[in-house]
């Protein structure tokens, strides 16, 4: 009988041993990660096509897709769906070879012929400048494809590997050809570590964890963004377990999650985005806003850090540059001091002793307390204006299409250098340029150019002492984009890619195990 025992048990340990060594190496996902965020969720946001300058469409694009190349942890321009790149001395060359056996979600292979489709059909944020430069995009074979470009341009993979475009992510041509641009929004198919659920516009996506992902199986089953722009019910549905993260909260609805136990604050340790003014108008000569002494009084108006106070703590940074500090070739300036008194008289000065109508101000969705404080600021020196507020996907489409006047509260986080930033606000080409001075547009040609990286960054250093001198724009603060976590979750990951806004790589997320 003890014979009889100890065979069985030893069966038993046989049979266990066994099934530990066809375990696959990584641990099947599991779990559920929610997040409650701060805008409205369009369906654009769905393709790389449409990707528009600003960086939220990247919140759904790290899910879905993948690029040839994107930033990751490893850097800005970190190989992908390419295993590597090579660019030729001269600099008229990029060469990328595609990762073996990386596939899009129904199993097709990501060829070189996806990658030449996804780039001519891209419609976004550089599209302009990229195909203006780019003279031909050829398929040497399946696995490899090379752009030739028509002159050296120092700033191809900034455009085309990080988030300043969209335009080095990749679609399945065939499935976009078969569906149409439309069916693709409503049912899109990807590369990226998680597969398309699910979507409700403005409510809802729901997104499952693709196992044939390359670089890793993703550690968490399903993700769940659901729109939640008001900030109270964020933060609620926080407190509640509704979400594990809730992005973007501010002044005493982020002091009231810092209290409560089990939940903390976190932020991006480096900001890619700075808030400002956009004043279309002072391209108009019957505009106020023409006067540069009119825009240096409303720049004057704004006490920054006490808005900086108000609406994130005191963790934002008060500047007076429209590029952030943390992008390449940025210069930075000083923030105009709060002097409601000084810029009084610079609107006497300007001819507006009364101060004057200057109609809509249209915030950032959702930051919308913040707009009231603006507008409350420029009321106080005279400048009258009434709120107007959009929901993101909206505004984005209106401020593109230039039917937004009077005064916009901008902000973008799309990485880059500041070369890339320039070239969406201030450039001919850029997709939000109000207005274009051409000796500032002829130093963005020139600088476009130039291969010696210390003339061109004295050249990007110029634009942006213009554009100071002239008051174009008027800068207010580089974001700290403030979240929730909830106790569930172990890695929300932020911070794994620098200065992104959002949680990245997604396969790399964690939640708690019971």
């Amino acid at each position: 009988m003890r014979h009889s025992v100890s065979r069985v048990v030893g069966g038993l340990l046989t049979i266990a041993f066994l099934i530990g060594l066809a375990r696959p190496a990584t641990a099947a996902p599991e779990g559920t990660m929610t997040w409650g965020v701060h805008i409205t969720l369009a369906s654009r946001w769905l393709d790389p096509a449409e990707t528009e300058g600003i960086i939220t469409p990247f919140m759904v694009l790290y899910a879905l897709h993948d690029a040839l190349v994107k930033p990751m942890p490893a850097g800005q321009n970190t190989p992908s769906l390419a295993e590597s790149w090579t660019s030729s001395k001269d600099g008229l060359t990029y060469e990328f070879v595609i990762r073996k056996g990386v596939k899009f979600h129904n199993g097709e292979p990501v060829t070189a012929a996806d990658v030449k489709f996804s780039f001519e059909r891209y419609k976004g944020s550089g599209a302009k400048l990229l195909k203006e430069r780019v003279r031909e995009v050829q398929m040497v074979d399946p696995g490899r494809v090379r752009f030739q470009l028509k002159e050296p341009w120092p700033d191809f993979m900034t455009f085309y590997g990080t988030s300043a475009t969209g335009a080095g992510w990749i679609v399945p041509k065939a499935y976009v050809e078969k569906v149409g641009d439309d069916g693709f929004k409503r049912a899109p198919i990807g590369a990226g570590p998680y597969r398309f659920v699910s979507f409700n516009p403005g409510v809802e996506l729901v997104m499952e964890a693709w196992e044939g992902y390359w670089r890793k199986v993703p550690n968490v089953k399903r993700l769940v963004y659901r729109s939640l722009p008001e900030e109270t019910t964020r933060a609620a549905a926080l407190k509640k377990g509704e979400v594990d993260i809730a992005y973007l909260l501010t002044g005493p609805v982020a002091e009231d999650i810092q209290r409560t136990p089990g939940f903390r604050l976190v932020a991006p340790k480096e900001s890619q985005g700075t808030f400002w003014l956009d004043l279309p108008d002072q391209w108009d000569p019957k505009s106020p806003w023409h006067d540069r002494r009119v825009r240096q009084a409303a720049s004057h108006a704004i006490d920054r850090q006490a808005l900086n106070q108000a609406e994130t703590l005191g963790f934002s940074k008060p500047t007076g540059a429209l590029i952030p500090r943390v992008l390449e070739f940025s210069r930075f300036f000083e923030p105009d001091p709060f002097d409601p008194p000084k810029a009084k008289r610079l609107l006497a000065e300007a001819g507006y002793p009364n101060g004057f109508d200057a109609g809509d101000l249209y915030p950032w969705p959702p930051y919308f307390s913040m707009g009231e404080a603006l507008g409350g600021y420029l009321h106080n020196v005279g400048i009258q204006t009434r709120l107007r507020t959009m929901e993101r996907a909206a505004m984005t489409t209106a401020w593109r299409e230039k039917k937004l006047k009077n005064v916009i509260v901008g902000i973008t986080g799309a990485a880059g250098n500041a070369a890339t930033r320039l070239e969406a606000y201030v450039s001919k080409n850029g997709v939000y340029t109000s207005g274009v001075m051409p000796d500032v547009e002829d130093l963005f040609q020139r600088q476009a150019r130039e291969t010696d990286v210390r003339k061109r960054e004295a050249l990007i250093h110029q634009i942006q002492g213009i554009l100071h001198e002239r008051v174009t724009h008027i800068p207010i603060y580089e974001l700290a984009f403030i979240w929730g976590v909830g106790p569930r979750v172990e890695e929300p990951g932020i911070n794994l890619i620098r200065s992104f806004a959002y949680s990245g790589p997604l396969e790399d997320l964690k939640v708690k195990r019971p």
